[in-house]
C-alpha cells in the first residue's frame, strides 16, 4: 500500500492486491466500493499495465549525431546504397534490416483458445510473439494483423511486403485456410514461410517423443500412434511423424476415426484418409486407442478417459496438448501412463512452441534458406531433445525449459546445417568466429 497524496479531508492510496482470477479481482473492487468512506477512483491489473502502449518498439543501431551522420544514413549518401541494391538485389540482405527481420502475420481467425476475434484483438498476441523472437534469438520481428480472411488477399499482401522481411511466421490462421496460405506463399516466395501453430507444435512434440521413446525402449518404425484432431497442428504432427519413420498412424475427428474408404469434402481430411490408417481401422476415438503406443492430442478438453489409457499398449506415451484443458488431466492419467506431456506450464513436460520457432528462424536466416523443409524441422526436434542430458532424462523431464540457454543455439546450428545439406541454403555457417558469422556460398551450389 503506497500513499499517493494527502488532502486535509482525505488521502489517496495506491493498493496492490495479488489475486488468482478476474473473479477475485472483481470481488476485491466490490468490497472496497461497498466500504463506507472509501471511493475507488480507478483500478486495473498488472497484465493490462504491461501492455499499455504496446510491448515492442524500434531502436537505432547507431545515433545520428550531426550533419555528416545524416548525410550517410539518409540523403544524399543513402542513394548509393539504393543503387547498389538495384544493381544486385541480393545485397538487400547485406545492406538492410531484411537479413534479421521476421513478419508475424495473422488474420485473427484462430487466436489461442479464443477463436475468431479479428486482427485488432489478435495484435497483443502477435506483439508477444515478436518479443519472444527478440528475447530468445535476437531477431527483429514485427506484428502484421490483416483485416481480411480471404486467402487470395492474404497471399497477395504478404507477397507485397516480403521485400522487407527475411522470413514469414504465419500465426493463428484457422484451418483449412492456413494450409492454402502457407503452401502458396512457400511456392511463390524465396524466403522461409513457417506456420508456427502447425510446425512449431509438431517439432516440439517430436522432440519430446524422441526422449520418451528412449525411456520406454521403443522405435519409431514399430509405433502405433493415434492423433486426435486433424486440423493444422494434427496434420503437421502426422507429417513429421511420418518423416521420422512412423508407419502406423490413425487420426480422429469429432466423429471418430478418419476412414480411408470414405470421401471427405474437407481436403485436409481427404489427405488424411489417403495417407494414414493403413489397416483400415473404424470406430470411435476409444476404439482407436486400443493397443496404441502413443496418443497425440491436439483437439479439445476431456475427450480421453482413464479407461482409454488402460486400453493402450504397455508403457503408453500420452501427449495431451489441448489448451487450457488437456484431453485428459495428468492426475487422471498418472496411474496408467508411462510418459505424459501437456501444453501447460503447471505440469511437467510442457510442449511449448517457444522452444522451436526462435532457433528455427535464426538458423534459417543465418544461412539465408529459401524455405524451412521437413529435414530442418526434424533437425530442430533432435536438437531440442538433445538439450536434455541422458543422466537427467526421466518420465518427468523429456523437454528442456524454454529458458534453457542451450536450446536456441542448438536449434540454430542444427537447422542451418540441415538447410545446407538439403540444398536450400544460400550461405553457410562459418567454422570460425561468432555463431552468426557466415560465408558466401558459390552460386552454383544453390541454383535450383
Amino acid at each position: 500500500m503506497d500513499m499517493h497524496h494527502v488532502e486535509p479531508d482525505f488521502s489517496v492510496r495506491d493498493i496492490t492486491v495479488l489475486v488468482r482470477s478476474d473473479a477475485e479481482r472483481q470481488a476485491v473492487v466490490a468490497a472496497l466500493q461497498n466500504r463506507p468512506g472509501v471511493q475507488v477512483l480507478n483500478y486495473s491489473d498488472r497484465t493490462f499495465l504491461l501492455h499499455l502502449g504496446g510491448k515492442i518498439g524500434t531502436a537505432l543501431k547507431m545515433p545520428v549525431k550531426n550533419r555528416d551522420d545524416l548525410s550517410m544514413v539518409y540523403t544524399p549518401g543513402v542513394a548509393r546504397i539504393c543503387e547498389a541494391i538495384n544493381e544486385d538485389k541480393s545485397k538487400v540482405f547485406q545492406l538492410t534490416i531484411k537479413r534479421n527481420t521476421v513478419a508475424v502475420v495473422t488474420d485473427g481467425s484462430a487466436v489461442l483458445g479464443l477463436g475468431d476475434i479479428g486482427p485488432e484483438a489478435a495484435l497483443p498476441v502477435m506483439e508477444g510473439k515478436a518479443m519472444l523472437f527478440k528475447q530468445f534469438a535476437d531477431l527483429d520481428a514485427f506484428p502484421i494483423a490483416l483485416n481480411t480472411q480471404d486467402p487470395d488477399e492474404i497471399v497477395r499482401i504478404v507477397k507485397a511486403i516480403a521485400p522487407v522481411f527475411g522470413g514469414i511466421n504465419l500465426e493463428d490462421i484457422s484451418s483449412p485456410r492456413c494450409f492454402e496460405v502457407e503452401d502458396r506463399l512457400r511456392a511463390e516466395l524465396d524466403i522461409p514461410v513457417f506456420h508456427d501453430d502447425q510446425h512449431g507444435t509438431a517439432v516440439v512434440m517430436m522432440a519430446g517423443l524422441l526422449n520418451a521413446l528412449k525411456i520406454v525402449g521403443k522405435k519409431m518404425e514399430d509405433l502405433y500412434v493415434v492423433v486426435a484432431g486433424v486440423g493444422a497442428a494434427g496434420v503437421a504432427c502426422t507429417k513429421i511423424l511420418q518423416t521420422a519413420g512412423v508407419r502406423d498412424i490413425v487420426g480422429c475427428d469429432r466423429k471418430g476415426i478418419i476412414d480411408p474408404t470414405q470421401q471427405y469434402d474437407n481436403p485436409i481430411k481427404q489427405w488424411y484418409a489417403e495417407n494414414t490408417n493403413r489397416t483400415g481401422r473404424k470406430g470411435s476415438l476409444a476404439d482407436a486407442m486400443h493397443g496404441a503406443d502413443v496418443f497425440i492430442g491436439v483437439s479439445g478438453p476431456g475427450i480421453v478417459s482413464a479407461e482409454d489409457i488402460q486400453s493402450m499398449a504397455a508403457d503408453p506415451i500420452v501427449f495431451a496438448m489441448a489448451n487450457p484443458i488437456p484431453e485428459i488431466l495428468p492426475e487422471v492419467a498418472e496411474p496408467y501412463v508411462r510418459v505424459m506431456a501437456t501444453g501447460r506450464s503447471d505440469y511437467p513436460n510442457q510442449i511449448n512452441n517457444v522452444l522451436c520457432f526462435p532457433g528455427i528462424f535464426r538458423g534459417a536466416l543465418d544461412v539465408r534458406a529459401k524455405e524451412i523443409n521437413e529435414a530442418m524441422k526434424l533437425a530442430a526436434a533432435q536438437a531440442i531433445a538433445d538439450c536434455v542430458p541422458e543422466a537427467e532424462r526421466n518420465e518427468q523431464y523429456i523437454i528442456p525449459s524454454v529458458f534453457n540457454p542451450q536450446v536456441v543455439e542448438s536449434v540454430r546450428k542444427a537447422v542451418a546445417e540441415a538447410a545446407v545439406q538439403t540444398g536450400v541454403a544460400r550461405r553457410r555457417l562459418s567454422t570460425t568466429g561468432s555463431s552468426h558469422t557466415v560465408d558466401e556460398f558459390d552460386d552454383m551450389h544453390v541454383t535450383q
